[in-house]
């Protein structure tokens, strides 16, 4: 067996390479690693996106939870991040999202939360490796009255939807949004959230059928949201990936706003505002030049890790930062979630424009974005004048 976690947790093709016996180990080694200090019955929750193929990979990593003798609290169809709030905010020692995030339907993927709501860390992951590897030997299993047992919440998700409206000050009433849900996890959550803080929205994928998360839509598909926000008249387009992690947008005109964008229009709303810890945004090594050059001229500081939302959380715990992300609007705001979050990124977003009454174009002019063919000449150009 090869090394199973990569980036984001375990993901492979459903049934092929992420099989329901992969599933009821993870169960069992996870539910050991992440809950082998608990006094009492472990609480932990369980979450998927819509794939057609998570509820058979919930069935078997439940059972391996429940094998273990903790407590499987399952429920349902949620974004990821929501998963990340509700372990904190319920008071469970672990929890798991299955979910292959933006990737195609026949994948499939299986993330751990630890009880502070952050993804694990590479020793840990490498635990879990170890035991699924060696069969749970030596571990001994409940039986009787110790084995575990599995129920359903599906009421849980209004806690969320509460949370994240209470991230802004005010209401969003006035915004024409025209929202893609990506058939997966925000089909429900992120209408309900804006339609809560008065945004006047128009929802589009938010039928998931099992088979069309992803497909054609959301922020890995972004030609119909553009087409659809010029055709309805709409102020702004939101489009979430398939587990709501991430979000990007679509201005008035129909052009991509992308999470370098995003984070520049957050970052300094939030520097102006004396919120942005050291006047700092953590990013990757794969941002855009234009990214560099718009902190350079606004007096910000960009910190850069490598490729991975994990090592931009991890930089941003270690110095204190509390806003990071990627490029692909995989956005960090530490004062709020302990992980990516596009429902929470959205709103943000939104509330910058309710605040400054400017149309997204007029906001986004802040950063240029420069085509990857051309930053060598624009590197040559600013050295000297903002010294990269």
């Amino acid at each position: 067996m090869g090394k199973l976690f990569g980036t984001d947790g375990v993901r492979g093709i459903a049934n092929s390479e992420l099989t329901g016996e992969l599933a009821f180990g993870l169960g069992q080694a996870g539910a050991y690693v992440l809950t082998k200090e608990t006094h009492k019955q472990p609480k932990i929750l369980v979450a998927r996106d819509t794939r057609i193929s998570g509820k058979m990979l919930e069935s078997a990593l439940v059972s391996g939870i429940c094998s273990m003798g903790a407590k499987a609290i399952c429920i349902g169809v949620v974004p990821t991040p929501a998963v990340a709030f509700l372990i904190r905010e319920i008071g469970a020692d672990a929890g798991v999202m299955i979910s292959a995030s933006h990737n195609p339907v026949e994948f499939n993927g299986i993330k751990f939360f630890n009880s502070e709501g952050y993804k694990l860390r590479d020793e840990l992951e490498e635990e879990i490796e170890t035991i699924l590897i060696n069969k749970v030997k030596g571990i001994e299993l409940p039986i009787g009255e110790s084995i575990g047992t599995w129920t359903t919440n599906e009421n849980l998700i209004e806690k969320y939807v509460d949370f994240v409206c209470d991230t802004i000050p005010s209401d969003l009433k006035g915004l024409k949004v025209l929202v893609d849900c990506a058939n997966g996890a925000a089909s429900y959550v992120a209408p309900l959230a804006l339609k809560k803080l008065g945004a006047e929205i128009e929802v589009i994928h938010n039928k998931p059928n099992g088979l069309n998360i992803n497909k054609k839509c959301g922020s890995t598909h972004m030609g119909d949201l553009k087409r659809q926000v010029v055709g309805r008249g709409m102020a702004v387009g939101i489009a979430f990936d398939g587990d709501a992690d991430r979000c990007l947008a679509v201005d008035e005109a129909g052009k991509m706003i992308d999470g370098d964008q995003i984070m520049s229009i957050i970052g300094l709303d939030m520097k102006y505002d004396d919120k942005l810890h050291n006047d700092t945004i953590v990013t990757t090594v794969m941002s855009n030049l234009g990214f560099t050059i718009m902190a350079k001229e606004n007096d910000l500081n960009l910190e850069y890790t490598q490729v991975g939302d994990r090592y931009v959380l991890e930089y941003m715990l270690n110095n204190n930062y509390n806003l990071g992300g990627e490029q692909s609007g995989h956005v960090i705001f530490l004062d709020y979630n302990t992980t990516g979050d596009g429902l929470i990124t959205a709103i943000q977003l939104l509330y910058v424009m309710k605040k400054t009454g400017k149309t997204l174009s007029e906001l986004a002019k802040i950063m240029t974005i420069i085509p990857s063919g051309e930053e060598s000449y624009f590197v040559y150009y600013y050295v000297a004048k903002i010294n990269l």
